[in-house]
């Protein structure tokens, strides 16, 4: 566990994810990733994000709080891919309540779950975040991630009709 002093008296506490914070972190993560926060993200934040990750790795599921009202979360997973040596941890989602971030509650979520994957023998941690999400951006560079890569996500949508010149018949 982490804890930082708040300028308040209380000191802000990251902690295992419970059930009961469930509805807490979905509606959280609803104010966040929003479909103009990211139009084109292959990832969509729904209940599933929660349960599933808690499902399959509760202890990499942290929220940090602040007396009793939840701040923030961080939502990871590892990877172990065949015929490699190395360990992956995967940072799915990390959030804020909005009108808080650059407040600490992003970086002591990041540490804890960073220490955490750490102790689980993961050699390299891997977030993605959209192109244009310059404070994101800023953020992860200055929890020491670099290389940034640009991936080209196209998109094909099934659910419209395709519109096919007809011919006109000879």
């Amino acid at each position: 566990m982490t804890s930082d002093p708040h300028p308040q008296g209380d000191e802000l506490r990251v902690r295992d994810m419970s059930i009961d914070d469930f509805p807490v972190v979905f509606h959280i993560g609803e104010d966040l990733f929003t479909s103009e926060y990211s139009p084109s993200m292959y990832r969509t934040w729904d209940e599933y994000e929660i349960t599933t990750l808690f499902n399959s790795d509760s202890e990499l599921c942290l929220v940090a709080e602040l007396g009793d009202e939840i701040l923030g979360f961080a939502l990871g997973t590892t990877v172990e891919k065949s015929h490699s040596a190395w360990k992956y941890g995967y940072l799915v989602w990390l959030g804020v309540k909005p009108g808080i971030q650059q407040g600490g509650v992003g970086s002591a979520l990041f540490k804890e779950i960073k220490r955490r994957m750490r102790e689980q023998g993961v050699r390299m941690i891997i977030i993605d975040t959209d192109a244009d999400n310059t404070a994101g951006i800023r953020f992860f560079e200055k929890q020491g991630f670099g290389n940034i890569q640009q991936h080209v996500y196209m998109t094909l949508n099934l659910s419209r009709k395709a519109t096919r010149k007809r011919r006109k018949p000879a």
